[in-house]
């Protein structure tokens, strides 16, 4: 068995709106003068560690776990898992 990091990102998909994303745009914009920035989606990071045979295994059994578990809502969320070298 190996030792295995993996990083989950799930955002909000671009057509759902992001509520916190557009707070964040506004106060960016409106008290700290950075219009610049034209736009700002927030999402959620989780970092697991986990011990698996090969990476593909440790990328199927997390898939699985946010799954299961329900960590994300696959109408209005995409999730990206990555396993870190």
């Amino acid at each position: 068995m190996n030792n295995y990091t993996l990083e989950v990102i799930i955002e909000n998909k671009p057509a759902a709106r992001d509520p916190e994303g557009e707070t964040i745009l506004k106060d960016l914009i409106n008290q700290n003068g950075f219009e610049m920035v034209k736009s700002v989606r927030s999402g959620k990071y989780l970092r697991i560690n986990l011990e698996a045979e090969s990476k593909e295994e440790a990328k199927n059994i997390v898939y699985r776990m946010c799954n299961d578990l329900r960590i994300y809502n696959p109408i209005i969320h995409v999730v990206n898992i990555n396993v870190k070298d």
